[in-house]
């Protein structure tokens, strides 16, 4: 029997990088995980390559129509939500004179709105199942460095929500955890790199299926305890 047998969960952004990591890793582990992203074909994809249960729901998370319709998914009060993880996002860089306010918008809505939505829509399943959220962030809404600052707003953003949650709901059993990775290998990352004007080179960042494992132990933790922030990086540093 896996850790999350019996269990029902939602990640968004999930079929890449750490957020299919985190499906993968959940339903085979017994979760059953309604798989979120805005690519059907993707999702397809993800469906056909996992035998656990997952269920799958295309959403542009930057459109409050389409979290309204994710939360309709769990109707009644009776409905209960285990777990929920938000690792969708976008990502765009700039100096702050020169940065557009189509891409800083494009960010708060996906990276930011959209997770407080989703988790507002769902807060009474959660309170039901006395579930658990995580918010998979980065270490840019830690410390935000030069041509970050609209990404590493939305990120600093999305970690006051994530406190202020806690602080809301903790007494009613419900476990809100942030995690801050470090570079990880994925399909945003070698666009980053190229951004940056570097060699994408995946065997020097963090595998998603670390951060996965890190996530997963996390929210098998026993509820005697809390883990409130997770920071992670690479062992192998970028200069």
């Amino acid at each position: 029997m896996g850790s999350f047998e019996g269990q029902v969960a939602m990640v968004t952004g999930a079929t890449s990088g750490i957020g299919r990591a985190i499906t993968l890793a959940l339903a085979r582990q017994g979760a059953t995980v309604h798989a979120v992203c805005r690519r059907e074909a993707a999702l397809r994809e993800l469906l056909e390559s996992c035998p656990g249960a997952i269920e799958i729901h295309p959403t542009d998370l930057g459109r409050p129509e389409g979290i309204g319709a994710l939360a309709r998914v769990f109707p009644g009060s009776g409905a209960r939500v285990d777990i929920l993880v938000h690792s969708a996002g976008v990502f765009s860089m700039g100096p702050v004179e020169a940065a557009t306010m189509e891409d800083f918008d494009e960010m708060w809505r996906v990276n930011l709105l959209g997770p407080y939505l989703l988790t507002q829509a769902l807060l009474g399943p959660l309170r039901v199942a006395r579930g658990q959220v995580v918010f998979i962030n980065s270490t840019a809404g830690l410390q935000a460095k030069g041509g970050l600052a609209q990404y590493a707003a939305t990120k600093a953003g999305l970690k006051a929500v994530a406190d202020s949650l806690r602080d809301e709901i903790n007494a009613d059993g419900v476990r809100v955890l942030s995690v801050f990775p470090g570079r990880t290998a994925s399909a945003m990352q070698a666009r980053i790199h190229e951004l940056e004007g570097r060699a994408y080179d995946p065997s020097r960042l963090m595998s998603p299926d670390a951060v996965a494992a890190a996530v997963t132990d996390a929210l098998a933790l026993d509820r005697s305890a809390e883990l409130t922030e997770l920071t992670i990086r690479p062992m192998t540093k970028l200069a």
